[in-house]
Protein backbone atom coordinates (compact mmCIF):
# COMPACT_ATOMS: atom_id res chain seq x y z
CA UNK A 1 0.00 0.00 0.00
CA UNK A 2 1.27 3.44 -0.94
CA UNK A 3 2.07 5.65 2.05
CA UNK A 4 3.28 8.75 0.22
CA UNK A 5 5.35 9.99 -2.69
CA UNK A 6 7.85 12.74 -3.19
CA UNK A 7 9.39 14.18 -6.30
CA UNK A 8 11.94 11.33 -6.47
CA UNK A 9 10.63 8.64 -4.12
CA UNK A 10 7.79 6.22 -3.54
CA UNK A 11 7.24 5.23 0.09
CA UNK A 12 5.06 2.17 0.53
CA UNK A 13 4.35 -0.50 3.07
CA UNK A 14 6.62 -3.53 3.06
CA UNK A 15 5.32 -6.69 1.45
CA UNK A 16 6.62 -10.25 1.70
CA UNK A 17 8.08 -9.92 -1.80
CA UNK A 18 10.58 -7.44 -0.29
CA UNK A 19 12.34 -10.18 1.69
CA UNK A 20 15.50 -10.31 -0.44
CA UNK A 21 15.91 -6.53 -0.14
CA UNK A 22 15.48 -6.79 3.65
CA UNK A 23 18.28 -9.38 3.81
CA UNK A 24 20.53 -7.03 1.82
CA UNK A 25 19.73 -3.87 3.82
CA UNK A 26 19.83 -5.41 7.30
CA UNK A 27 23.17 -7.09 6.60
CA UNK A 28 24.81 -3.96 5.26
CA UNK A 29 27.85 -3.07 7.37
CA UNK A 30 26.57 0.45 8.11
CA UNK A 31 23.14 -0.86 9.20
CA UNK A 32 24.73 -3.30 11.64
CA UNK A 33 27.18 -0.66 12.92
CA UNK A 34 24.70 2.22 13.30
CA UNK A 35 21.43 0.45 14.07
CA UNK A 36 21.79 -3.19 15.12
CA UNK A 37 22.43 -6.69 13.92
CA UNK A 38 18.88 -7.98 13.52
CA UNK A 39 20.15 -11.53 12.79
CA UNK A 40 18.23 -11.60 9.51
CA UNK A 41 20.37 -13.80 7.25
CA UNK A 42 17.92 -15.73 5.04
CA UNK A 43 14.76 -15.06 3.04
CA UNK A 44 12.86 -16.96 5.75
CA UNK A 45 14.36 -14.68 8.44
CA UNK A 46 13.36 -11.64 6.37
CA UNK A 47 9.78 -12.88 5.92
CA UNK A 48 9.54 -13.33 9.70
CA UNK A 49 11.04 -9.84 10.23
CA UNK A 50 8.49 -8.28 7.86
CA UNK A 51 5.60 -10.17 9.52
CA UNK A 52 6.60 -9.43 13.12
CA UNK A 53 7.92 -5.92 12.49
CA UNK A 54 6.44 -3.70 9.81
CA UNK A 55 3.26 -5.71 9.09
CA UNK A 56 2.43 -6.16 12.78
CA UNK A 57 2.98 -2.41 13.26
CA UNK A 58 0.69 -1.51 10.33
CA UNK A 59 -2.01 -3.71 11.87
CA UNK A 60 -1.60 -2.41 15.42
CA UNK A 61 -0.84 1.30 14.88
CA UNK A 62 -1.63 2.07 11.24
CA UNK A 63 2.02 2.90 10.55
CA UNK A 64 5.45 1.26 10.58
CA UNK A 65 8.70 1.10 8.69
CA UNK A 66 8.19 1.46 4.95
CA UNK A 67 10.03 0.59 1.77
CA UNK A 68 11.67 3.57 0.05
CA UNK A 69 12.01 3.20 -3.72
CA UNK A 70 13.22 5.45 -6.50
CA UNK A 71 10.01 6.68 -8.09
CA UNK A 72 11.06 6.47 -11.73
CA UNK A 73 12.43 2.90 -11.75
CA UNK A 74 11.03 1.33 -8.53
CA UNK A 75 14.54 0.48 -7.31
CA UNK A 76 14.47 -0.20 -3.56
CA UNK A 77 16.98 2.00 -1.74
CA UNK A 78 16.06 1.78 1.94
CA UNK A 79 13.42 2.13 4.62
CA UNK A 80 11.82 5.03 6.44
CA UNK A 81 8.88 5.15 8.78
CA UNK A 82 7.58 5.22 12.30
CA UNK A 83 8.20 2.68 15.03
CA UNK A 84 6.20 2.45 18.25
CA UNK A 85 8.40 1.08 21.03
CA UNK A 86 7.43 0.25 24.60
CA UNK A 87 10.48 2.04 25.98
CA UNK A 88 9.82 5.45 24.36
CA UNK A 89 7.01 7.92 25.08
CA UNK A 90 6.38 8.68 21.39
CA UNK A 91 6.59 6.84 18.09
CA UNK A 92 10.02 7.37 16.62
CA UNK A 93 11.30 8.08 13.15
CA UNK A 94 13.51 5.37 11.72
CA UNK A 95 15.45 5.38 8.46
CA UNK A 96 18.19 3.42 6.74
CA UNK A 97 19.48 3.51 3.18
CA UNK A 98 21.88 1.34 1.26
CA UNK A 99 25.26 3.16 1.23
CA UNK A 100 25.21 3.97 -2.49
CA UNK A 101 22.08 6.09 -1.95
CA UNK A 102 23.39 8.07 1.03
CA UNK A 103 24.39 11.73 0.81
CA UNK A 104 21.98 12.43 -2.06
CA UNK A 105 19.13 13.91 -0.01
CA UNK A 106 16.97 10.77 -0.15
CA UNK A 107 16.87 10.19 3.62
CA UNK A 108 15.79 13.77 4.25
CA UNK A 109 13.21 13.68 1.45
CA UNK A 110 11.73 10.41 2.73
CA UNK A 111 11.79 11.61 6.34
CA UNK A 112 9.95 14.85 5.54
CA UNK A 113 7.27 12.85 3.72
CA UNK A 114 6.92 10.43 6.66
CA UNK A 115 6.75 13.32 9.16
CA UNK A 116 4.01 14.98 7.12
CA UNK A 117 2.13 11.67 6.94
CA UNK A 118 2.49 11.27 10.73
CA UNK A 119 1.01 14.72 11.26
CA UNK A 120 -1.71 14.74 8.61
CA UNK A 121 -2.82 11.10 8.38
CA UNK A 122 -2.08 9.74 11.84
CA UNK A 123 -2.67 13.02 13.71
CA UNK A 124 0.47 12.59 15.80
CA UNK A 125 1.68 15.72 17.56
CA UNK A 126 5.08 14.55 18.84
CA UNK A 127 7.70 12.13 17.57
CA UNK A 128 10.97 10.88 18.95
CA UNK A 129 14.15 9.73 17.23
CA UNK A 130 17.16 7.85 18.52
CA UNK A 131 20.60 7.45 17.03
CA UNK A 132 24.11 6.50 18.05
CA UNK A 133 26.12 9.50 19.30
CA UNK A 134 28.88 8.79 16.75
CA UNK A 135 26.46 8.49 13.80
CA UNK A 136 27.26 11.99 12.58
CA UNK A 137 25.11 11.94 9.45
CA UNK A 138 21.95 10.73 11.24
CA UNK A 139 22.43 13.24 14.07
CA UNK A 140 22.86 16.02 11.49
CA UNK A 141 19.80 14.86 9.53
CA UNK A 142 17.59 14.80 12.62
CA UNK A 143 18.63 18.35 13.55
CA UNK A 144 18.04 19.55 9.96
CA UNK A 145 14.51 18.09 10.12
CA UNK A 146 13.77 20.12 13.26
CA UNK A 147 14.33 17.43 15.89
CA UNK A 148 15.68 18.79 19.17
CA UNK A 149 18.31 16.85 21.10
CA UNK A 150 16.93 16.16 24.58
CA UNK A 151 19.41 13.84 26.31
CA UNK A 152 21.45 10.69 26.09
CA UNK A 153 19.60 7.56 27.18
CA UNK A 154 20.37 3.88 27.60
CA UNK A 155 18.61 2.25 24.68
CA UNK A 156 19.00 -1.50 24.20
CA UNK A 157 22.14 -1.44 26.37
CA UNK A 158 23.77 1.34 24.36
CA UNK A 159 24.29 5.03 25.01
CA UNK A 160 21.96 6.73 22.52
CA UNK A 161 21.06 10.29 21.54
CA UNK A 162 17.36 10.97 22.11
CA UNK A 163 15.52 13.63 20.09
CA UNK A 164 11.97 14.94 19.90
CA UNK A 165 10.02 17.02 17.38
CA UNK A 166 6.70 18.78 17.82
CA UNK A 167 4.90 18.19 14.54
CA UNK A 168 2.61 21.22 14.80
CA UNK A 169 5.73 23.35 14.33
CA UNK A 170 6.11 21.85 10.85
CA UNK A 171 4.55 23.58 7.88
Amino acid sequence: MLVCQTERLTIRQFELRDASFIVRLLNDESFIKNIADKQVRTIEDAIEYIHKGPMASYEMFGFGLNMVELKDCHTPIGMCGLIRRDNLDYADLGFALLPQYCRQGYAKEASIAVLNDAKNTHKLSMLAAVTAPNNTSSNHLLKSLGFVFKKQIQFYQQETNYYEIELKSML
